[in-house]
């Protein structure tokens, strides 16, 4: 049996949370034990709950689900079992923090804490002490598949081993990529069209205490599509997933219903309704009015891009230095100007990974190329004016060590530890009391060592 290193990540990190959730949603079963590994004991309610999570998300038929999920349990008692063993030891601030993000994601799922006890029928406080030991248990699983494989690494010799082992139609194919760089410029403040979004932000809170619901005018006027259409609410959040100023404001809020002032974030300028707080969370509505970008300032900030992109054309300035002197994007302006990508924080660009004006520049550019200038927007979504350089394009081919070395070799990391682990297993099978009820045994990974 062939066990997929990332899809044992995946499961340690949901596999205790699914089932927990599971159990309060199904009907009490008569339950049995169906596997043990060491002391560890696996219920028939386990094998059934998951399996049902899986049907749900449309992964595979029941006959198979039950060997699957079985098999994926087994693994993850013996990692618990050897992490005892090995006296793994888990701080209580890891666990009170891995507990409380997790229970924050439960509550933004159900929309807020009276929900989810409800959902429950136990207090937080009771929900807390349930799940406690089984944070404790996933955080201790994963630290002990990280203790046998994290140390592995592949050296310049394995990783061209590696390489060549491939027969040469099954070399992975990397799709073109580019290298792009930027020089951005913001459209000047407009403050006419600022007091336009505070005036238009002072009526709607005015008739909002009058009595027109906050939820309804949200939907109505909030221009951030995100949650306009939930009646402007965000959910919980820390005031680390916040804008400052917006989370000075929220926090200040001082009882249910509360309605701010008007707030000016990076984003526009809000209204904020206080729906309900927990500890160091808020869960909040609000309505985001944006400064309308005039057509003057759109000219200003095109002109000036203009002679930017004239003064590099006649060589008067590089590419890199006019991104340096002028592009008010602090990310990419101190680094030549190069975009990086934030997918995966590389430097190079599928076009599919561009947003929808880059990938209509780029696509019809030639390496060394500079675009002219157009409007855009930037990772917050403000408007923005941008020229862009193809510093360098790497064409579709198939993976070299020379371009794509670093792909390469974290695919042969990759492989190593999936053949440590599988040892790792083997070994272990061989010297831990593995039982398997009968019903079981037709499952074809029990063959790999599992039954003595």
């Amino acid at each position: 049996m062939r066990i997929s290193l990332s899809r044992m990540i995946f499961l340690c990190l949901i596999l205790t949370t699914v089932s927990f959730i599971s159990r309060a949603q199904e009907p009490q079963m008569i339950d049995q034990i169906v596997s043990k590994v060491g002391d560890k004991i696996i219920l028939q309610s386990d094998i059934e709950n998951q399996v049902l999570q899986y049907m749900a998300q449309g992964y595979g038929r029941k006959s198979e689900m039950k060997c699957n999920v079985l098999s994926e349990l087994m693994v993850q008692k013996l990692l618990l079992t050897q992490a005892e063993i090995d006296s793994l030891e888990v701080g209580m601030n890891q666990i009170e923090s891995e507990l409380s993000r997790r229970l924050n994601y439960f509550i933004r799922q159900v929309g807020s804490q009276e929900k989810l006890e409800e959902f429950y029928n136990k207090s937080l406080i009771e929900i807390k002490e349930d799940f406690r030991p089984l944070i404790e248990e996933q955080i201790k699983t994963q630290m002990m598949q990280g203790e046998i494989v994290s140390s592995i690494d592949a050296s310049p010799k394995e990783v061209k081993k590696f390489y060549n082992d491939f027969e040469a139609d099954s070399i992975p194919l990397v799709n073109a990529q580019y290298e792009i760089k930027q020089i951005i410029i913001y459209p000047p403040k407009n403050e006419i069209a600022r007091n336009e979004a505070r005036e238009k932000l002072l009526e709607i809170r005015q008739r909002i205490i009058d009595g027109e619901r906050f939820s309804t005018l949200s939907v109505l006027y909030s221009e951030d599509p995100g949650s306009a259409r939930k009646g402007g609410e965000l959910g919980f959040r820390t005031r680390d997933e916040l804008d400052p100023a917006f989370a000075k404001a929220a926090f200040s809020l001082s009882d249910d219903g509360g309605i701010s002032r008007i707030v000016e974030s990076e984003y526009g300028f809000h209204i904020i309704q206080l729906i309900a707080r927990e500890g160091d969370q808020v869960n909040v509505r609000h309505i985001l009015i944006i400064p309308k970008v005039k057509l003057e300032q759109k000219i200003s900030s095109k002109r000036k891009l203009d002679t930017i992109a004239n003064q590099i054309n006649d060589d008067e300035l590089s590419f890199e230095d006019a991104a340096l002197k002028y592009s008010e994007d602090d990310q990419s302006k101190y680094n030549n100007g190069m975009m990086i990508n934030p997918v995966n924080t590389s430097i190079r660009f599928e076009l599919d990974q561009l947003i929808k004006e880059e990938f209509n520049i780029v696509k019809d550019l030639k390496e060394g190329e500079i675009s002219e200038p157009f409007e855009s927007v930037d990772l917050k979504g403000k408007t923005a004016f941008k020229i862009l350089k193809v510093s360098k394009v790497i064409e579709a081919h198939r993976a070299n060590l020379k371009e794509d070395y670093e792909l390469i070799k974290n695919m042969a990391i990759f492989q190593i530890q999936q053949k440590v682990f599988e040892d790792w297993l083997k070994e272990k099978k061989a010297k831990t009391y593995i039982y398997v009820d009968k019903s079981f045994h037709d499952c074809e990974f029990l063959k790999d060592g599992w039954i003595k």
